[in-house]
């Protein structure tokens, strides 16, 4: 395993990241195709002797299931210190919103329980899930502020973003000496490619780290097309960003098959290799033993020019799906009431 500083922390990550959306109760979440605790614990043992150290969770995964499962299995099998433990909050509900629960209170509130859930003092990185468009900015980042001071949090994340809102973000914590964001978790592989336009740049740039999610494409990358299994055929979230694009998307995937047959590896291997010249630390999410083998061995995996240029050459413009294009309906949807009390001109 190679490892990697994630951004401006001091926080040193192994290049591959597991992420923990595959692990909870299928009974009590929204996915039928998660593991049980039994399978989570293999899979974050192998991962472990693989010298996996990063590891990504939410509140929201399973109800709060996937944390407990990663908290059991890293109290058994590793040294906390040694481990970056990642999490997520979600937005404000509704409910705290008429309530007037504010965004500093409700960050506590949720931090509080991913750390009951897990076992755990603290967390590694603490991640804004995706931005909430009822919550000022500066409440937000006041209160992830708060809990950094008490130890709580080590270092802030931020997911499903665009590049003006983590800029905007870390500018107003430079301001306020608040913490600023060290990472960013947005949807990018192969075959979605829209983080190149600006985020790429600008992470670049201030040196935030890029830890994108769907690595895989929810399996698409690792398995040839027709090949199926139960995520492809149960996962709506996945239908829902994938399905639009099949056909443009099956011609890059049979380049990765081309590829992995030419150098007698998986498709895995391939397409993590290529995000990994891309980004600091993919997660790639493991529901057998053998996805995070995969994932493992891909860090060692070289590609020559040729063979990114092969891969990247048929790839086209891909609209926004999943919580960007609900983002983009929120931030129009704030312009609309924006605009109807703007001042008029006399």
């Amino acid at each position: 395993m190679q490892y990697t500083k994630l951004g401006n922390s001091e926080l040193r990550v192994s290049r591959i990241c597991l992420g923990c959306m595959g692990f909870g109760n299928a009974s009590t979440g929204q996915h039928s195709w998660t593991v049980d605790e039994e399978q989570t614990r293999s899979i974050v043992k192998r991962a472990l002797e693989l010298g996996v150290n990063f590891f990504d969770t939410a509140i929201a995964y399973q109800n709060g299931t996937s944390e407990e499962y990663l908290g059991r299995a890293l109290k058994d099998f590793a040294k906390r210190e040694e481990m970056v433990v990642a999490t997520k909050f979600l937005p404000r509900s509704g409910e705290e919103i008429a309530a007037g629960v504010t965004g500093q209170a409700h960050i506590e509130k949720q931090l509080e329980l991913s750390l009951k859930h897990l076992g755990m003092d603290y967390v590694d990185l603490y991640i804004y899930h995706m931005w909430d468009y009822q919550t000022p900015i500066y409440d937000i980042l006041d209160g992830l502020n708060r809990m950094v001071k008490a130890g709580k949090v080590r270092h802030i994340g931020i997911a499903n973003c665009y590049a003006w809102q983590l800029a905007k973000a870390n500018a107003l914590a430079e301001k306020e000496g608040f913490t600023k964001f060290v990472s960013v978790q947005n949807h990018y592989n192969l075959l979605f490619r829209e983080e190149e336009r600006e985020m790429s740049q600008f992470c670049a740039e201030d040196n935030i780290a890029m830890t994108p999610y769907s690595a895989l494409a929810s399996g698409r990358l690792s398995r040839k097309p027709g090949e199926s299994s139960q995520r492809l055929r149960e996962d709506s979230i996945a239908k829902l960003k994938y399905d639009g694009m099949a056909a443009e998307d099956e011609k890059i995937i049979l380049r990765v098959a081309e590829l992995a047959e030419k150098y007698g590896v998986t498709m895995t291997e391939i397409s993590l290799a290529w995000l990994l010249t891309r980004v600091a630390s993919p997660i790639a999410g493991a529901t057998k033993l053998h996805h995070v083998e995969g994932a493992a061995k891909a860090v060692d995996l070289k590609l020559s020019d040729e063979d990114i240029a092969y891969l990247e050459e048929l790839y086209v413009p891909h609209p926004l799906v999943g919580v960007m294009a609900q983002n983009t309906r929120g931030a129009d949807k704030k312009k609309q009431v924006w605009m109807q009390n703007a001042p008029k001109e006399q």
